[in-house]
């Protein structure tokens, strides 16, 4: 007999007290620890090995950089901002997590999901504003300074509404919608961790993650085949964005700019077969070829030196300014307006950040902190936001690329913001000939990771039906409808998902495996034998109000027994007993004495005298799954048939007792719950 501990009882109170008076009191060494979790650096840099590490590091850092410089230009598209903005946020962004961050090996920076949510927000507030999203205006030619924006642009808005500056034109009101929704999903974030909030990420599946990344990156691609192709169309904002946008593309058509067609189609063939190449003979090459790069400066000189913008009226990325703008105090009045697009903007930022973060972890053998990943990546967007950056989160594929290239430690992040500062300070003014479309090109060719999953669909239905209708729904959902509310009706159906698994479980009559102590579903596997006058009912779900009806419609269905059928048939044939004695007859309607009629009251197909309910399934039971084994155990010993319970773990136990299940007193759950089915069974066989 197992006899379970007496628990000792725990004072909450004074507990929670302890805890308080713990966290409230500073000491010299508490002080220090805080400084030191929250700036991890401190930890590791001192105790860096400069001989083993520097080479790996800078490597990776200057290949990162390298690819970081032409995906922020053209990731600004995306965003609908200037491609200096870009810069300024890979610059910080690398710079904060090399403080802050606890993995080794993520690469944090501009990300394209993230670039997208940013400008599907800026596009919506400037189309509010009475701004003309059409980007496709002349690149001005003054100094070069951000806020020279184009004059149409400028008297467009009613300056009084958001509180701006009367000076602020399009492309100063489009930054201060992007650091007010940016410095607002920070402080998200930071609220995250401090209430340690981490949890929410474990909704966000990994069906849910993979569909709403491939059906941004369906969303992402419509959006820059314009630039493609050189058309000038109204860029589409609400939902079925997707498909307004393509019902624009083939109206315009025949617009097509062939300048734009023809350098498209040589940048995106050098592109990809670059990337297969690459991939094909990784493991030959030390570090990534730097393909981005090349086709950039080589479409720059053509571009330049051709005239394609004078020419053939190709549009150009423009003057981009070199050295910072001087630091701005995001707009208060503009978070209220962002302070709900804010919420999944931090959400998904926090989880592509630390679902990296621990999968390098994890590969390379050490721990990260998920709640300092959350105040990391919080102040990733809170400090930059002042300094006319937008929203950040670490991003795989530049990830992939640092660990392949030797990266020990975040050295490599100041590395690659180096690279960036560089151009800032220096290179930028040279990028003024570069051709949209050759952005476009970047980064239509960076989505083939995402868009391959659906190649993936087929197995991925064959491994998990339900998962791959998630994967759909969420797809189909971010595409056609909008990111936010794709990821939306992601969680929401995959939760959905599980709450009908566990309303319509598996159920199971089971079988003994011969000449053994172990019985499985009698359905399932040959040669099982059944036991004499004992049936074994499994529940493979927790029992709760939701699936209480499945539970009992399951075992009348399978043991093919109703209790309460039986019970109102039995009254019936009593009531007609009674009336044959109060007439004289002294046979039944069956032909039988008065004395066997009490035999024939139960008809034959009840074949068992037994019923073992086997729990090891049952994770758990709510008031409504306690009065169900209540119910059933009345019912049955209505029909002298027992209910004995196996495998009960002792959160169930402790649920029954406090259900009154077994009694007051409790004296007889010994013959009412068992450890194993088999010691059930052959209780129920010694049973007279």
């Amino acid at each position: 007999v197992m006899e379970r501990k007496t628990r000792v009882k725990i004072n909450k109170k004074e507990v929670m007290l302890a805890k308080l008076r713990k966290s409230c009191s500073c000491t010299p060494k508490k002080l220090k620890n805080f400084v030191m979790d929250f700036f991890p650096v401190l930890r590791w840099l001192p105790k860096y090995h400069c001989k083993e590490y520097i080479w790996g590091d800078v490597m990776s850092g200057l290949v990162i950089g390298i690819i970081l410089v032409p995906q922020a230009i053209a990731y600004s598209l995306l965003a609908g901002l200037k491609p200096i903005y870009s810069l300024y946020t890979s610059f910080f962004a690398n710079i904060i997590y090399f403080l802050m961050g606890t993995s080794r090996h993520v690469s944090v920076g501009i990300f394209s999901l993230i670039s997208l949510m940013v400008g599907q927000v800026v596009d919506r507030e400037l189309l509010l504003a009475g701004f003309d999203l059409n980007d496709d205006v002349p690149p001005a030619l003054g100094d070069g300074s951000p806020q020279n924006d184009s004059q149409p642009n400028i008297t467009a808005f009613n300056l009084t509404i958001a509180g701006m500056n009367a000076e602020c034109g399009k492309e100063c009101y489009a930054i201060g919608i992007a650091t007010a929704l940016t410095f607002v999903a920070g402080v998200y974030q930071v609220l995250m961790g401090i209430f340690r909030l981490g949890f929410v990420s474990m909704y966000l599946s990994e069906s849910v993650l993979d569909g709403f990344a491939t059906g941004a990156s369906l969303t992402i691609l419509t959006a820059q085949v314009k630039y493609l192709i050189g058309i000038k169309i109204p860029r589409s904002q609400g939902h079925g964005m997707l498909v307004i946008t393509w019902i624009n593309i083939f109206r315009n058509i025949s617009q097509a700019n062939l300048c734009d067609v023809i350098t498209s189609a040589i940048c995106i063939v050098v592109l990809v077969t670059a990337k297969e190449l690459g991939d094909r003979y990784k493991h030959k090459l030390k570090f990534p070829l730097p393909t981005e790069l090349v086709v950039i400066v080589v479409a720059t000189l053509v571009s330049h030196y051709g005239k394609l913008n004078e020419v053939y009226s190709s549009s150009v990325s423009g003057a981009i300014p070199t050295g910072f703008i001087p630091p701005r105090v995001p707009h208060f009045n503009l978070m209220f307006r962002v302070a709900v697009d804010a919420l999944p903007l931090a959400i998904v930022s926090f989880v592509f950040t630390v679902s990296l973060s621990e999968m390098c972890a994890k590969k390379y053998a050490y721990t990260i902190r998920a709640n300092q990943e959350m105040f990391a990546v919080g102040f990733c967007n809170i400090i930059p936001s002042f300094f006319h950056s937008f929203a950040t989160s670490a991003a795989l594929a530049k990830t992939l690329v640092k660990t392949s290239t030797g990266c020990q430690t975040q050295v490599s992040g100041v590395i690659s913001a180096m690279v960036v500062l560089l151009v800032l300070l220096f290179l930028a003014p040279l990028f003024y000939s570069l051709q949209k479309c050759v952005l476009a090109c970047i980064i239509i060719v960076s989505l083939r990771g995402a868009l391959r999953k659906f190649r993936d669909v087929p197995a991925r239905y064959h491994v998990n039906k339900v998962d791959t209708l998630v994967w759909v729904i969420t797809m189909s959902a971010s595409a056609l409808i909008s990111t936010e509310i794709g990821l939306l009706v992601g969680i929401v159906f995959s939760m959905l998902c599980i709450i009908v698994r566990t309303q319509r479980p598996r159920t199971a009559l089971l079988g003994q495996i011969q000449n053994t102590s172990f019985y499985e579903d009698d359905l399932e596997y040959e040669n099982l034998s059944s036991v004499p006058k004992v049936k074994i009912f499994r529940f493979e779900a927790p029992l709760y109000y939701a699936n209480r009806n499945y539970f009992l419609k399951s075992l009348y269905r399978l043991t093919d027994l109703d209790p309460n059928l039986e019970a109102a048939r039995r009254k019936k044939y009593e009531k007609k007993e009674k009336q044959h004695l109060k007439k004289g007859d002294c046979t039944t309607a069956n032909g039988l004495g008065i004395g066997e009629t009490t035999l024939q009251l139960v008809p034959k197909q009840i074949d068992f005298q037994a019923l073992v309910v086997d729990c090891s399934s049952i994770s758990f039971l709510d008031t409504t799954g306690v009065n169900t084994l209540k119910e059933i155990l009345k019912d049955y010993k209505d029909l002298n048939i027992s209910i004995l319970l196996a495998c009960c773990n002792p959160s169930v136990i402790d649920s029954l007792k406090r259900g009154g299940y077994f009694g007051k007193d409790f004296g007889s759950m010994q013959e009412m719950l068992f450890y194993s089915i088999h010691n059930a069974v052959q209780f129920a066989k010694d049973q007279k």
